[in-house]
């Protein structure tokens, strides 16, 4: 009844429209663990005075909101947890410490320190992503952080813009090791500001086709596995120029993140 409580005080004039609200079990994984292990998001999620989360479009069902929580709990154990529907159809009583609400880019009126917002502006068009972006940033906390991603049905493909106040910090690429080709099988995912840009020309195009081709030069690592096969990839891309992230930790994904200087769209 308190989640029920507190959701109706929220705000109930959302902006956006109505999604398809396609969900899943663990779908999000690849996310969630990227989130509760990056060094900035973790640094602004411990040093917020109010650690407050919104799951924007949850879809469906609320699943993907719930699993966040339990996995940000991990860095930040007091957090709070709102998740956002814009059809109010899809709001759900609270449970286990998370609330549920309607609410759109406009974020009900609250000011989160990190909002997620997956599979959300895939199905806006591309020229309405960057007013998205901005209605969403302006309604952060000081120090928030957006991330807009995508992924397959399964979540064994993933992609995600990492944004501030000030506009896009990174693109990150995660998929299941096991399941996936070659990098650039994730060009089906990318977010909605990048998917029409993989074409001669865009630094993405260019950025994926390199992948493909220190992919394939370190197919030799392929016995041991494709986690040390793309380790080495992803090192011939750095030693070729690519401002590839490298990760000290054992990555259970294969991850490929730059910074978004480096896959900007043409003007």
């Amino acid at each position: 009844m308190a989640g029920r409580a507190q959701a109706d005080q929220l705000s109930t004039r959302p902006i956006g429209t109505i999604t398809r609200g396609t969900t899943g079990v663990n779908r999000l994984r690849r996310s969630d663990r990227w989130l509760v292990h990056d060094e900035l998001v973790r640094t602004r999620l411990r040093e917020a005075p109010d650690p407050l989360v919104v799951d924007l479009g949850y879809g469906a069902s609320p699943w993907t909101t719930l699993e966040l929580a339990t996995r940000l709990r991990a860095a930040r154990p007091d957090v709070r947890v709102v998740g956002l529907e814009i059809d109010p159809a899809r709001v759900v009583p609270g449970r286990d410490g998370v609330v549920f609400a309607r609410g759109g880019f406009e974020l009900a009126g609250l000011q989160p320190v990190l909002v997620r917002a997956f599979n959300v502006l895939r199905q806006y068009q591309e020229a309405e992503v960057a007013g998205a972006w901005a209605r969403i940033t302006d309604n952060l906390a000081p120090d928030g952080l957006l991330v807009d991603g995508t992924c397959d049905e399964l979540g064994r493909r993933c992609a995600w813009v990492l944004l501030d106040r000030a506009g896009p910090v990174s693109l990150t690429l995660a998929w299941d090791p096991f399941t996936v080709e070659t990098p650039s099988d994730l060009a089906e995912r990318l977010p909605k500001v990048l998917i029409h840009r993989n074409v001669p020309g865009e630094k993405v195009h260019a950025l994926l086709a390199a992948a493909d081709r220190a992919w394939a030069h370190a197919a030799a690592m392929a016995p041991f596995g494709p986690r040390v096969r793309w380790r080495a990839a992803a090192r011939l891309m750095r030693e070729q120029g690519f401002p590839v992230r490298e990760y000290r930790r054992r990555m259970r994904d294969n991850v490929l993140s730059v910074p978004w200087s480096a896959v900007a769209p043409a003007a």
